[in-house]
This record gives structure tokens, sequence and C-alpha cells, in this order.
């Protein structure tokens, strides 16, 4: 039986906490919850009849969990997860590992000098139906690869980011694409391959924030195939979709839904038996954008650490995305085509004015 511990008890620890304190994760338990705000903390362990602490520090040192969740601002998870890497647990950190690349060599760097696995949140690659397009990828059924596209239009009115002053920051959280889409990036460059150069442009269409609500990419992968990138949170007046397509030579798959857990196309031009149960077998549509994943993620985190496993979203893959989401930046800023393999000069995520975080 693992110990899990949570640091941050926001909107996401909610799920969080109903995996872990429910039940749901076998050889998995909750075993404490922190947050600087106190009401916060107390609140969810309360719920769950366990410990509720303000300092992390003291939590680690009581608790000795196997696992920390860190589930802070995204602007935070850097200095969180160097932190608690001293005290031996295994981390988990929520999306985005971080806001810029220096910090995540850190985070990555800070597991590794204490022996420590770092597992990165991208609970949609355990969708069924993802894992289902990738089967298909890894077969080789598409050939060469054309284009592949995501999608995600999803509604976040002005209460969302009127929660927290660090939403809708740089400094702190990102926009849409750091945020909500970071998912769907990361499942664009997981199927189609390394990113060669981006070009881009975004907008804050509806929301009175620092950041991008909408925006659109487009991409150039290694292999000579095209991608785009459609991201808003300016929906009205609710979720409508997250989506990812794949096009090669030798078919076509869109995944669709709102949490990319629908099977909408599965077209192939050498046809396999199987192919025509795939629709019905691997559509079903959660209830709320977080889908299913997470359990599966869960899952995925107790065989590796218990059993040896291979970590599918280690500190290295998750640095990958993010790369990828900072290049999308710089060519917003410049106008100009991004070669990836870049370091940032214009790209104002996670950037602090005078070592202050700038609002």
């Amino acid at each position: 039986m693992l110990n899990f511990a949570l640091v941050g008890c926001g909107r996401i620890a909610k799920r969080h906490s109903q995996l872990l304190g429910g039940g749901q994760i076998a050889s998995a338990r909750l075993a404490g919850v922190c947050d600087l705000v106190a009401q916060k903390a107390d609140s969810l362990a309360e719920e769950y009849g366990v410990p509720g602490y303000v300092d992390m520090h003291e939590m680690m040192s009581e608790l000795k969990p196997d696992v920390v969740v860190v589930l802070t601002e995204s602007g935070n998870h850097a200095q969180h997860v160097v932190e608690l890497a001293r005290y031996g647990a295994n981390i988990v950190v929520e999306k985005p590992m971080a806001l810029t690349l220096d910090d995540a060599d850190r985070m990555i760097a800070a597991c590794d000098d204490a022996d420590v696995k770092l597992f990165v949140i991208k609970q949609n690659r355990f969708n069924l139906p993802v894992r289902k397009l990738r089967e298909a990828l890894e077969q080789d059924r598409f050939g060469k690869l054309i284009l592949g596209t995501v999608r995600v239009r999803w509604c976040r009115p002005q209460a969302y980011y009127d929660q927290d002053t660090w939403r809708g920051t740089w400094a702190l959280d990102g926009g849409v694409l750091t945020n909500q889409a970071s998912h769907h990036v990361d499942l664009l460059e997981w199927m189609m391959g390394d990113v060669d150069s981006v070009m881009a442009m975004s907008t804050t269409a509806l929301a009175d924030i620092e950041v991008e609500d909408t925006a659109t990419v487009l991409l150039r992968f290694s292999n000579g195939a095209l991608g785009i990138i459609e991201a808003t949170t300016a929906t009205r007046p609710k979720d409508l979709e997250g989506s990812i397509s794949i096009l090669g030579q030798g078919g076509t798959v869109e995944i669709g839904g709102f949490a990319v857990n629908e099977m909408k196309v599965w077209n192939f031009t050498d046809a396999d038996p199987g192919d025509a149960d795939t629709l019905e077998n691997f559509s079903v549509n959660p209830p709320n954008v977080y889908g299913f994943g997470h359990k599966e993620y869960y899952d995925h985190v107790v065989s590796a650490i218990l059993h040896g496993g291979p970590n599918l979203v280690d500190g290295l893959e998750g640095r990958r995305s993010l790369e990828l989401i900072t290049a999308i930046y710089e060519a917003v800023e410049t106008g100009k085509e991004v070669q990836l393999r870049f370091r940032p000069r214009q790209a104002r995520l996670g950037r602090r004015e005078n070592g202050a975080i700038a609002r």
C-alpha cells in the first residue's frame, strides 16, 4: 500500500482526492493534504478523514508519504518539487510540469539527485480511444503521416479566472495553450513525433486576463507532416469538444467528445477484423472534461513504483511538450516561424520581473 499526500487543495485536488481518498486506486491511499490556505486543507482533510497541514515540510516530516502529488500553481511547481525531492518520496506533478525550461531542468535534476521518480500528469494518454490510436500508429497502419490536428473548444467564464489571483497570469498560470490545451499538445506530439518549427497567433477574446484565451498554431513535424492546434476557452455557453485527428496515407482516425474520449472516425485502407467494432467499443464520453484517464494514470504510477514498470510520462517527456508550448509563445511574440530546440527570448510564459511575480 502506497501512501499519497497532496500539496495544493484547489480545484483539481478534488479529482485527485476522490480517487486516492475514495479507495478507487488499488494499493494506494490518501494519507494527508496540505495548502497554505488552512480552510482549503481542512475542508479536504475532513472529507476524507486525513490530517490537514498548511506547511508541506511539516506534513512530509510527520507523515513520510511514499508519493507526494504537487497540485499548486503551475509557476510554483518547480520550487515545490525541488524542495520536496529531498524527502525521498516519489513525486507526481500536475501539468504543465513548469512554465520555463530552466525550471523543468531543475526539477528533473533534483529528482535524479534524490533518486526519486518524477511523474508528470498527462492522463489523456490513458483514455481508451487514445490508447487504441497509439496502437495503430505503432503498428504502422497509417503509413506516411500527412496531418495531425487537435481542437480544444472549452468554456471558461470570467468567474473561473476570478477564483484566484494567479489565474490567467504569465508568471503563475499561462493561457489556454499552457493550461487547458497542454494535454492535447502532448497528445499531438506523442502521435506525430518531434516538431521542427511552429507559427502561431493568439488573442484574448473574452476574458479579462493577461494571457491568451484563444490561439491557433501551425506546425511542421520532423517527418514532413503538418499540424494544427486550435485552442480556446471562449466557447459559449458550454464546453464543446476536445479532439485529435490523425491523417495518414493508410487511414484516418478522429477522437472527439469533450475529453478526447469518444472515437468518431476509424477508417483504414487495409481493414483489420476488429475494425468494424472499434467505434462501438471505444466510444464513451465522460461526464466532464477531466475524463476517465486519471484513474488509469494512477494505476500506472502505482505499477511503476511497486513493480518497476516504465514511466510513460517522466520529467523528460513532460519537458518535451513544455518546449513546444514555449516555442509557440515565442512565435506569437515575434510573428515569425520559430525552430524548435531553441532558447526563448520573447516568450512571456513564466517570466517574473525583478524576482517578483509579474501580474
